[in-house]
């Protein structure tokens, strides 16, 4: 379709007019015989109904269509055209060959893409940004990832010989899942009066029990328990309770305190040993009375998914743990 004739500064020469549409050319093409030139759009739209010319009935197909005239897509060009988004503010008037690149940064444009500045950084059409909720999109991401995982697990029953590969890739998705809601959390304490989905509100309870242990300094890394057993594990998790750590991952920082459920880089001693010189980069925090810490992925973002697991590590010393 050509492009509305009351956009154009001054009279249009009727040679520009799509006999189709009555509109200025757009994207203009010419019937080699007659001469008649259509706007792209129309001309093809028109040929799904008979092949002829509009304008004199003459036969003309697809395949005879040939672009307009230089001197035609000059006048053209020079034309004077109202910007799109005149009606939303827009005062410009510009060549009708410079249209696009102004469009492309036309600050009224309400397709322009811009980036939420409330917490998730969702890039969206600029006419968006006034019904949209962080909350509900971080929560929709959640809910992607939740369902990758229930695809992995049941991938993982069916391949057995894949087991290792997709139990890496499930862990990565679980770390993903605990980072949002971490973000979800932190756009609550900007936006108080939001609504927040009832995961959020448990996780939350995480942060403030992480928040409420005294940070902690490992000083004999070597003396690390990686392989505890029942007893030591059940006085660990006895701890955890007392000091508040919410029930819903109680029992799975307990099973992360044993090497088999430690990520990638802490899962042998070979790795261990090659990984020790970035120990000191954990944000660690004491398990009340143990020589013991968790090492939590929401204050570990920065280590990296080797290195961390989710919702944290627990890890267990002979001795060597000092509260900072």
């Amino acid at each position: 379709m050509g492009y509305d004739v009351t956009r154009f500064q001054g009279d249009v020469d009727e040679d520009l007019i799509c006999p189709i549409c009555s509109g200025v050319l757009e994207e203009p093409v010419q019937a080699p015989n007659c001469e008649h030139a259509f706007c792209n759009a129309c001309i093809t739209q028109w040929f799904s109904h008979q092949q002829t010319c509009p304008v004199d009935q003459s036969v003309v197909t697809p395949a005879h269509l040939r672009p307009v005239p230089r001197i035609m897509q000059n006048m053209l060009s020079k034309l004077q055209i109202a910007c799109d988004n005149a009606v939303f503010g827009c005062s410009a008037v510009v060549r009708l060959d410079n249209l696009v690149f102004h469009l492309r940064d036309c600050e009224h444009n309400p397709k322009q893409p811009v980036t939420c500045e409330q917490g998730c950084g969702l890039e969206m059409p600029k006419d968006e940004l006034p019904n949209h909720s962080c909350i509900n999109h971080l929560r929709s991401v959640v809910q992607q990832q939740q369902t990758r995982i229930a695809e992995l697990e049941k991938t993982s029953a069916e391949h057995k010989p894949q087991l290792a590969a997709h139990k890496h890739q499930l862990a990565e998705q679980k770390r993903d899942i605990y980072l949002l809601k971490a973000s979800i959390c932190a756009i609550r304490s900007v936006n108080p009066n939001l609504n927040y989905p009832e995961e959020t509100i448990e996780f939350n309870e995480t942060l403030e029990w992480v928040n409420s242990l005294q940070p902690a300094r490992v000083t004999r890394w070597g003396k690390m328990i990686s392989t505890p057993d029942a007893v030591l594990q059940a006085v660990i998790k006895r701890s955890l309770v007392e000091s508040g750590c919410p029930a819903s991952i109680v029992n799975q920082l307990i099973k992360n305190a044993h090497e088999r459920s430690w990520p990638q880089g802490l899962a042998t001693l070979e790795a261990r040993q090659m990984n020790r010189r970035f120990y000191e980069n954990y944000v660690a925090k004491r398990i009340p009375g143990k020589q013991a810490v968790v090492v939590m992925a929401c204050e570990n973002q920065h280590m990296g998914d080797d290195m961390v697991q989710v919702p944290g590590l627990v890890m267990i010393f002979a001795n060597g743990v000092e509260e900072i």
